[in-house]
């Protein structure tokens, strides 16, 4: 519409450009899980919110349904996902890990009440009698429950489940090929990363300090 007499019609659209000096978290919500980060001194899509934020939802539930037979290869998808998503500013690193570790923390609860609740029901109880039972209870609690009742030490399952999974960039060297006399020639590369780490602790990001790194 550029240069028409309808160009007229923008000027109703609502100016929404991010903050400068800020980092940006896009929160993508299905059912429990949320992640997106960028730097404070991005411009991408000259940090407008709705451009950020509709490309970001979209783009996760296309490859939430392109991955799926990746991960469920017997089980078919019935219903098509669909997510919701909030934009939100935190001024300084500190607040950031801080936002990390809160999610971290609380994939450990809902996992930690997840385990006790289904093997409740496994065991023979309704799904409301297990609600009750875990009603009130602390971690020390339900790790007791899960060891006295059904020999599961809680500290000992996978942490792919206790901690969630961790996407970062990080340099990591690589052979690209070998010289003329048969030596490997290495080089540093930015890769994606996937892990199950305590990004709570201070030594996971002493080791990485590239990823929150402030321009």
């Amino acid at each position: 519409m550029a240069n028409s007499k309808y160009e007229y019609v923008k000027k109703f659209e609502m100016e929404d450009k991010l903050p400068a000096c800020n980092w940006i978290v896009v929160r993508i919500d299905g059912h429990k899980f949320h992640r997106f980060i960028w730097k404070e001194t991005s411009q991408f899509y000259d940090r407008r919110a709705s451009k950020i934020l509709s490309l970001s939802v979209s783009y996760f539930t296309s490859m939430y349904v392109m991955k799926w037979k990746d991960f469920f290869p017997h089980k078919d998808l019935k219903d098509p996902p669909c997510f919701d998503g909030r934009i939100v500013l935190y001024p300084r690193v500190k607040i950031v890990r801080d936002y990390l570790s809160w999610r971290q923390v609380d994939c450990h609860i809902n996992n930690q009440y997840n385990t006790c609740f289904w093997m409740l029901v496994k065991s023979g109880k309704s799904n409301k009698d297990a609600q009750e039972r875990l009603k009130g209870t602390l971690a020390k609690d339900k790790n007791e429950l899960l060891f006295r009742q059904f020999g599961i030490n809680y500290d000992k399952l996978p942490d792919i489940f206790k901690k969630g999974s961790c996407v970062y960039k990080d340099t990591v060297e690589e052979t690209v090929k070998p010289d003329d006399g048969g030596n490997p020639v290495r080089r540093q590369r930015r890769r994606v990363i996937v892990g199950h780490f305590n990004i709570i602790e201070d030594w996971f990001w002493n080791e990485h300090p590239n990823i929150l790194k402030e321009d």
